[in-house]
C-alpha cells in the first residue's frame, strides 16, 4: 500500500508559479492536505527544510528502448533512473524494435511500465508503420488501447514525405492527438555529424546546417496552419527555429515546442577532443543559437524542457565519431542543469523553470483527461519530488540507475540534488537513493488508490 506522509517544512509549489511555506501530507496515494501546519500523528514525517516541494517532473520526450533494445535501456531501468532525476511521469518514443506502431507494442510498454517501473510510463506511437514514412500507422487503435496513446512521431527519423504528414495531421485533429516533429530535412544532414560551420571545418567533420532543421520546422507549421492539428516541436536546436515558432505563435497558431539541456547547455566548441558523447541529432549548435534558445525559454516561446534521454551501450559510443552513435542520456542530470544553468544565472526563475518540467508537459499532452494536473492540490495524485536547490554535487556515471553511462557531463559540479521522489504516494527515493535494491525497488500496489495509471488508461479506452 502506498505510504502516509508528511512533507514539513518545504517551499512547495501550491499553485503554477508560485512557490510558498507549506506542508504536504499524503495519504492512500493521493494529496490529502496542503498549506501551512498541517500535522499527523500516524504519517512518516519527510523533513523538507531547505528544500522545495514540487510535482513530479513530467518528460515529454524520452527513450527507453524496449521493446527490442533492452541491452541499452529498459522500462524498468529507465524508471529507476527517471524518480533518482524527479520525474514521475516519462513518455517514451517509439523508435523501438519493433516500433510502437500498433496498440499490441503500445499495450506491451505502458504494461512493463505498470508491472516494473517505479514512475507512470506513457508511450508515444509511431505516426508511420515501422516508422517507415511510407504507410500511416493505426493512430485510432493506439488512442483508443489502453495505452491511451496521445502523442505520436517517427522520433529518431524525420518524417520525408510531406502528402503523408499532412494526413497524419488530419487524422490526428480528428482524434485530439499530437503530432511530434522531429524535424530534419535529410537531403542537408545526410551523413552530417555536427554542426556545420568553422568546427567542423577545422575538424574534418561533415556538418549539418541549421537549414536543415528550420526547413523542416517551417514545412510542419504551414502543414499544421493548414490542418488545424496540434503540432509539438521537439528538441528544436537553432536561432531559426526559435524565430518560426515565435512568427507562428504571433498568428494563433496552436504550436508548442521543446529544448533539451544539452543544447542550451553545451555548444559546437566542445567537439573539439572528438568525444562521441557530444554526438547527438540535432547537433549541438553555435554559441549564438544557445543565446537564442536561452531567449526563447526566458520569453515564453520555448514551452518545456524535455531531455531527449537516449542510452546507447558503451560499444556504441566508445569508436570513431562518425560511426558512433547519436545521443546522450539525461534523466538524472536534467534538473541539475536547469538548475545550474537557467535558475542560477537568472534565465528563469524557480518557478517558471519547474513549470517548465511540470505543468507545462503535462498540459501539453493533455494529462487533465487522465485525472493528473501535475499540482499539489487536495485529491491529486501524490506524484512528487522533494529537491536541494542549493545542494552541490559532481556528475559521476557510475552512479547512474539508468544501464548506460553515455553523458558528456561527467566530472562538471551542479546545484540542486533530489533527496525525495513519490510515485502515487510510494516513496521510491529517499535521501538520494532508491528504496530498496535497484531490482527490487517498493513498487506502488496495484490497487485503486495506487493504479491510476491504469484507471486513465481505461477511462481513455471508453471516451474513444
Amino acid at each position: 500500500m502506498a505510504d502516509s506522509v508528511l512533507i514539513k517544512g518545504g517551499s512547495a509549489l501550491l499553485e503554477p508559479g508560485r512557490l510558498t511555506q507549506a506542508d504536504v501530507l499524503v495519504a492512500d496515494g493521493v494529496i490529502r492536505r496542503a498549506g501551512k501546519g498541517v500535522r499527523s500523528q500516524a504519517a512518516r514525517v519527510i523533513d523538507a527544510s531547505g528544500c522545495v516541494v514540487a510535482p513530479g517532473l513530467v518528460d515529454i520526450h524520452a527513450h527507453l528502448r524496449e521493446p527490442g533494445m533492452e541491452y541499452k535501456e529498459d522500462v524498468a531501468s529507465g524508471s529507476r533512473a527517471a524518480v533518482c532525476g524527479g520525474y514521475t511521469t516519462v513518455f517514451c518514443m517509439p523508435n523501438t524494435e519493433p516500433a510502437i506502431d500498433n496498440a499490441s507494442v503500445a499495450e506491451y510498454v505502458f504494461d512493463r511500465g505498470v508491472d516494473e517501473g517505479l514512475c507512470m510510463i506513457l508511450p508515444h506511437g509511431a505516426i508511420t508503420v515501422g516508422r517507415a514514412g511510407e504507410v500511416l500507422a493505426p493512430m485510432g487503435e493506439m488512442g483508443k488501447c489502453r495505452a491511451g496513446v496521445k502523442g505520436f512521431s517517427d522520433d529518431g527519423s524525420p518524417l520525408v514525405d510531406a502528402e503523408i504528414m499532412r494526413r497524419a495531421m488530419e487524422y490526428a485533429r480528428t482524434m485530439g492527438a499530437l503530432i511530434i516533429s522531429h524535424s530534419e530535412e535529410r537531403s542537408l544532414s545526410a551523413d552530417g555529424q555536427m554542426n556545420e560551420g568553422y568546427y567542423s571545418t577545422f575538424l574534418g567533420l561533415r556538418g549539418i546546417p541549421p537549414e536543415s532543421e528550420e526547413i523542416a520546422v517551417f514545412r510542419d507549421i504551414r502543414l499544421a496552419e493548414k490542418t488545424g492539428a496540434r503540432l509539438h516541436l521537439a528538441h528544436l536546436s537553432t536561432a531559426g527555429s526559435v524565430a518560426l515558432v515565435r512568427d507562428a505563435r504571433r498568428r494563433g497558431m496552436e504550436v508548442t515546442c521543446e529544448v533539451t539541456p544539452h543544447h542550451f547547455s553545451l555548444d559546437e566548441s566542445a567537439l573539439m577532443d572528438y568525444d562521441t558523447n557530444l554526438k547527438m541529432n540535432p547537433p549541438l549548435r553555435s554559441r549564438a543559437d544557445i543565446e537564442a534558445l536561452l531567449e526563447g525559454l526566458s520569453d515564453g516561446t520555448i514551452d518545456a524542457i524535455a531531455t531527449d534521454h537516449a542510452p546507447h551501450a558503451p560499444h556504441e559510443k566508445e569508436t570513431e565519431f562518425d560511426v558512433a552513435e547519436f545521443g546522450v542520456v539525461g534523466l538524472e542530470t536534467c534538473l541539475g542543469l536547469v538548475m545550474s544553468r537557467l535558475v542560477e544565472p537568472g534565465v528563469l526563475s524557480l518557478e517558471d523553470a519547474l513549470g517548465k518540467l511540470t505543468a507545462v508537459p503535462a498540459h501539453i499532452m493533455e494529462m487533465e483527461r487522465f485525472g493528473y494536473r501535475a499540482r499539489l492540490e487536495e485529491g491529486e495524485p501524490a506524484d512528487i519530488v522533494v529537491f536541494d536547490p542549493s545542494a552541490e554535487w559532481t556528475v559521476d556515471p557510475r552512479t547512474f540507475k539508468s544501464r548506460s553511462r553515455n553523458t558528456p557531463y561527467a566530472g562538471w559540479g551542479l546545484k540542486g540534488k533530489v533527496t525525495h521522489t513519490l510515485f502515487r504516494g510510494t516513496v521510491v527515493v529517499a535521501d538520494g537513493e532508491l528504496v530498496g535494491a535497484p531490482e527490487t525497488a517498493t513498487l506502488p500496489a496495484r490497487d485503486e488508490a495506487s493504479t491510476a495509471s491504469t484507471a486513465r488508461a481505461e477511462g481513455t479506452k471508453a471516451k474513444g
